[in-house]
């Protein structure tokens, strides 16, 4: 695989798509009437609304030319061809963390689609990649930077 490859779901491809769409449309005009808007105020030397127009101009063009990257380079995972033998990217994984004594569920993603919040890890991460390729009932010791935590695997489905 490049070093540019992006691993993305079928899911990942499609909200990039939307927030790539979304950025070159709907934003791209809100950004130019905020500067139009600011360049009415006079002076651009000193003006700090189009100063912050421009600014977030150049962000969402930075943002647009990173998604555009991403999707150009995408290795996409067929989720239907996902082996559930193992975990992989596209698989989601209940573990139970032996160290905290609870049961968490992580889906396994690639670094593009991370989200914390919705327990989307990375293959890349301490945690995902120590799953990567174990299976269920395998017990898998994760070296992180506040410590080791030992998972038992229960379960790997879609």
């Amino acid at each position: 695989m490049a070093n540019d490859a992006t691993i993305l779901t079928a899911k990942g491809v499609k909200e990039l798509e939307n927030r790539l769409d979304y950025l070159k449309t709907t934003r791209r005009s809100e950004i130019a009437d905020l500067i139009k808007v600011a360049r009415e105020f006079g002076d651009l030397s000193e003006n700090a609304e189009y100063d912050e127009a421009k600014n977030e101009q150049a962000r969402v063009e930075v943002e647009i030319g990173n998604i555009e990257k991403m999707l150009r380079n995408a290795v996409v995972v067929d989720e239907g061809k996902v082996d559930l033998r193992k975990v992989g990217v596209g698989t989601t994984v209940k573990v139970f963390d032996k160290t905290y004594k609870e049961e968490i569920e992580y889906q396994i993603v690639g670094s593009a689609e991370v989200d914390l919040k919705k327990n989307k890890i990375s293959n890349e991460s301490p945690v995902g990649s120590a799953l990567i390729g174990q299976k269920v009932g395998d017990v898998v010791t994760v070296s992180t930077p506040g410590g080791d935590l030992i998972m038992e695997i229960k379960d790997i489905h879609r």
